[in-house]
């Protein structure tokens, strides 16, 4: 286990030593380990100081949005795809306490206990410091997410929004090219996503699905910046084009 200093140094916050083990302490753990506490019950506290942090900054910082708009910004920044990013970035598997089978497995680059564990290190946060300090921290790791227009745009699923975005613009059916490579224990899978007979997006993944988001959302981006493009073009006033 590396030095949680390290961790508290990245987070840029200062939370006592039994609330921040609890706080990495994954259920596997506990279940191996007499059933000792687990994250959950801060995880569930920082899903709370998320959403709201969340919510009042959408709220204040877009005054002509509709709900409509806002809820889809809220549910792009707070999902488990771009929290486990977060946790990526910061380094938070090494630290995780995990059982032998989530180890085996590769736990502490799934997804969902990266995001788990970032909402329940939100939670720690505030248990050891404040709500301000809190909210500050969650500012710190979503506020660059909230003016990503990529993530606002496609929301959470990127699989449903290249669905659209092609069917929009006619391109053809959507296929989904999926390997997995290493041993069953950790195994990687890689995806291509092809649209009409045409490579536009790759992503990878500890799961199918997960590497057919980021296929996805790899797409999304390239096929958006044509738009752009296209766009820019046209209001310049090519006359290139017959």
């Amino acid at each position: 286990m590396s030095s949680t200093e390290e961790l508290l140094k990245r987070l840029g916050v200062i939370i006592d030593a039994g609330t921040l083990r609890l706080a990495l302490t994954h259920r596997s753990y506990a279940y191996e380990n007499g059933g000792i506490p687990t994250n959950e019950r801060l995880e569930f506290l920082g899903d709370s100081i998320l959403g709201f942090s969340v919510t009042d900054a959408l709220y204040r910082d877009n005054p002509d949005l509709p709900e409509g708009e806002l809820a889809k910004r809220r549910s792009a920044v707070v999902s488990t795809r771009a929290l486990a990013g977060i946790g990526r970035s910061l380094g938070i598997g090494e630290y995780i306490y995990l059982g032998q089978g989530e180890k085996l497995t590769q736990g502490k680059n799934k997804a969902s206990i990266l995001a788990d564990t970032m909402e329940a290190l939100i939670g720690a946060t505030y248990v050891s410091n404040d709500i301000e300090t809190a909210r500050q921290l969650v500012m710190r790791l979503i506020g660059p997410l909230l003016k990503d227009a990529a993530v606002l745009g496609a929301g959470t699923d990127w699989k449903t929004s290249i669905q659209e975005l092609a069917a929009s613009r006619q391109l053809g059916s959507i296929h989904y090219a999926v390997d997995g490579t290493g041993p069953d224990h950790a195994r990687t899978f890689t995806a291509v996503l092809n649209i009409g007979g045409n490579a536009y997006g790759k992503g990878s993944g500890h799961s199918k699905k997960e590497a057919e988001q980021e296929a996805a959302a790899d797409a999304w981006r390239v096929l958006s910046g044509a738009e752009t493009r296209n766009a820019a073009g046209t209001s310049a006033g090519s006359v290139t084009a017959k």
